[in-house]
């Protein structure tokens, strides 16, 4: 006659074998679900990625390289000039008027950037092009174009400090949205454009961006 402490014991025995064939078969459930739909957390992000290799170093180099030219473009560099005197022209000579950067970026005493650049172009040859938002960087990050090397303007970019305190994202954005940027294919009547599109441009930061910001030599 088996005692009840027996009986416990058997049943035990008789769980044991089943509890761990259920608890191994969830476990490599939960390995399968994990090669197939790897976590989110893993992902660095965007700006923080170093690229995949060989191949991408030289398309996010050759990214930037293109997207250059577009920077070092009098409708992009006029407005970030190593000094705090903004440019005009093709040619990119000193502005007219002795007109300076300001403490905001918008001008200096009378000669205020709205005074002449108003919500929109005005029409005629070489007249001044038009944004509600026309300025300057401020002179504590003026953010300068004007003489940079694609390496040293690429620094400058990457860099919080030195970009506006901007993430390489909200750079993206940037350059994407803001509607001064989008000024510069819109110029008023007289005045060349970039060498790409804005797509084109837009499209070549952000392989720069995502493939690994690689600064060029």
């Amino acid at each position: 006659m088996e005692l009840p402490d027996e009986r416990r014991h058997i049943r035990l025995r008789r769980l044991i074998p089943t509890t761990t064939l259920a608890l191994t078969a969830i476990f490599c459930g939960l390995l399968c679900f994990h090669d197939v739909n790897p976590s989110k957390a893993d992902d660095p992000g965007i700006g923080n990625r170093e690229g995949n290799g060989k191949g991408d170093e030289e398309d996010s180099r050759a990214a930037f390289l293109a997207a250059y030219k577009v920077l070092m473009h009098p409708r992009c560099m006029n407005c970030h000039p190593a000094g705090d005197i903004p440019l005009q022209g093709d040619d990119s000579h000193l502005h007219a008027q002795n007109v300076k950067r300001g403490p905001d970026g918008k001008g200096l005493y009378a000669l205020k950037c709205a005074n002449c650049h108003q919500e929109r172009n005005l029409a005629g040859d070489n007249m001044p092009p038009g944004n509600p938002n026309w300025h300057l960087p401020s002179p504590e990050m003026p953010l300068v174009f004007q003489g940079k090397t694609p390496g040293e303007l690429a620094r400058q970019l990457k860099d919080p400090k030195t970009n506006g305190n901007k993430t390489l994202e909200q750079l993206l954005h940037h350059v994407t949205e803001d509607k001064l940027v989008l000024g510069g294919w819109d110029p008023g009547d007289g005045r060349t454009r970039p060498p790409l599109s804005h797509a084109e441009f837009v499209k070549k930061m952000r392989e720069w961006v995502e493939k690994g910001a690689v600064v060029p030599d």
